[in-house]
């Protein structure tokens, strides 16, 4: 049940609110129920103190008597929200069909006839790859590939002008500026309705890659065709994986790249362990690459365990925080066809459920153990040392994988600093009396804490990769690391 769910959804074409609903109403809804039924809300006021937070609600008490776009409201309402944390919540705009307003779409030649007269640059490709041809050190000019889009970069006096070769031909044409870099290594990007969005220095990975904003957009060089980095090819099979896959790096070393523990990837992730066995249970060194793994389901990585583990794992409970909300909300979830329980469950669903409802205010611990030892009847030779790599996008289930995975002797984690989403978990979602939004908040916190609390600290790697060390070396790194 654990995830990260930090949800805004736009919907550019609704703007009113429900009959009879202002922003305020909505507002005051919000802020009621998460005082009254967050886990984490008491935590939250303890660190950063009472006046702060009535500092912050005046702010915004203000701010939301002014609104009423819709659209404006969800954002305002979110950002009151990123006072607690910014993990492990969510709130989303619902589509009331009953009142809304909606815009008419534009036709293609309407759209054409908008963005016609936006600036342009004409360039001559034949000569352009001349000229490219000539140059000795080629930098950002060039011609590159972004999605559907063919873009020729060309410097114009200090400024390198992005335009497009071919779009779709309907907000975009041939000739039409797609972005400028500056002089000061700021880039203007223009977006699909032709609006700016600034970026600060966009940044080439090798000879073909081209970076704009962190992680926003990029564009692969097509000419000239210059020679691959094989280290830059790897790291973006890596990071642009959206399932985990297995390899043999040589003879020390095997990797397993892992970007996600949805439950919806655990048999993807059992099905590689059991094929390549073998070959872990061999090897001196196994990395295990979970960098931007934002969390899912705990039962997604428990066949990895056996293979690093040297002693018993610890893991702490949660307590769950017993409002009358939140206790009705769980137990229809635990007893919903979704959950498709049977009649044990079904039994155990109301004795929590009464357990909690006895229990109203309090941090319950409805599961029986406060901690839960796990041990394996084996410890392998091999792997003896394994490396998991780890940056500030690693959250919930991510860390809890890392919480039992360093209690190993043979794990280390290298990288960054993780998210810290972890001590308030079990999301639930409720809908506003007006029927506007949807939010979604935490009915759980770890035992763990206040000891030994993660959220908004996150976990530290064993060894720090310094900025240094570019991120498409950051895997050479630690398997030269590994063998020395």
């Amino acid at each position: 049940m654990k995830q990260i769910s930090i949800i805004i959804i736009l919907l550019i074409s609704i703007s009113g609110f429900s009959q009879d609903c202002t922003c305020e109403d909505n507002f005051n809804w919000l802020k009621k129920t998460f005082e009254e039924n967050d886990a984490g809300f008491a935590s939250a006021i303890k660190i950063k103190g009472k006046i702060a937070y009535k500092i912050h609600n005046d702010d915004y008490t203000e701010k939301i008597k002014h609104i009423t776009d819709a659209n404006t409201c969800l954002n305002t309402m979110y950002q009151w929200l990123t006072f607690f944390r910014t993990g492990h919540i969510g709130l989303t705009r619902i589509n009331n069909d009953s009142n809304t307003t909606t815009t008419i779409p534009l036709t293609d030649a309407e759209i054409i006839e908008k963005y016609k007269n936006s600036e342009r640059l004409e360039v001559n490709l034949i000569a352009f790859k001349k000229y490219l041809d000539t140059k000795s050190k080629i930098g950002y000019e060039g011609i590159w590939k972004f999605g559907d889009y063919t873009i020729g970069i060309k410097k114009v006096k200090t400024t390198y002008v992005g335009f497009i070769i071919e779009a779709d031909g309907l907000y975009w044409t041939k000739g039409q500026i797609k972005f400028k870099i500056n002089a000061d290594n700021t880039t203007e990007y223009y977006m699909q309705n032709h609006s700016i969005n600034e970026f600060t220095a966009p940044r080439l990975r090798g000879n073909n890659y081209l970076e704009i904003g962190s992680g926003f957009a990029r564009l692969e060089r097509t000419y000239p065709k210059l020679e691959k980095d094989v280290a830059i090819e790897a790291y973006f099979k890596q990071i642009d994986a959206k399932m985990p896959y297995f390899e043999i790096k040589d003879s020390t070393t095997t990797y397993l790249r892992v970007p996600s523990f949805h439950r919806s990837h655990k048999q993807a992730i059992d099905s590689i362990i059991v094929a390549n066995e073998a070959a872990i249970k061999s090897t001196p060194n196994f990395i295990i690459d979970i960098r931007n793994n934002g969390g899912g389901n705990d039962s997604s990585y428990n066949e990895l365990l056996p293979f690093i583990y040297t002693n018993p794992i610890r893991e702490v409970g949660v307590g769950f925080y017993s409002t009358k909300l939140n206790n009705k909300t769980l137990y229809d979830f635990l007893i919903s066809p979704e959950a498709n329980p049977t009649e044990d469950s079904k039994k155990w669903a109301k004795e929590a459920y009464d357990k909690l409802s006895n229990n109203l205010g309090e941090y319950v611990n409805i599961i029986g153990e406060e901690v839960r030892v796990v041990t394996y009847d084996t410890i392998y030779k091999y792997p003896k040392n394994v490396a998991i790599i780890i940056n500030n996008n690693n959250g919930s289930t991510a860390e809890q994988f890392l919480l039992a995975a360093k209690q190993s002797k043979k794990v280390k984690l290298y990288g960054t600093t993780t998210m810290g989403a972890l001590d308030i978990s079990n999301l639930i979602a409720v809908t506003s009396p007006c029927k506007d939004y949807e939010f979604e908040y935490c009915i759980s916190r770890s035992l763990r804490v206040p000891e030994m609390a993660i959220d908004e600290k996150g976990i530290q790697p064993d060894f720090y990769i310094d900025k240094t060390i570019p991120k498409h070396q950051w895997l050479p790194f630690i398997i030269k690391t590994l063998k020395e």
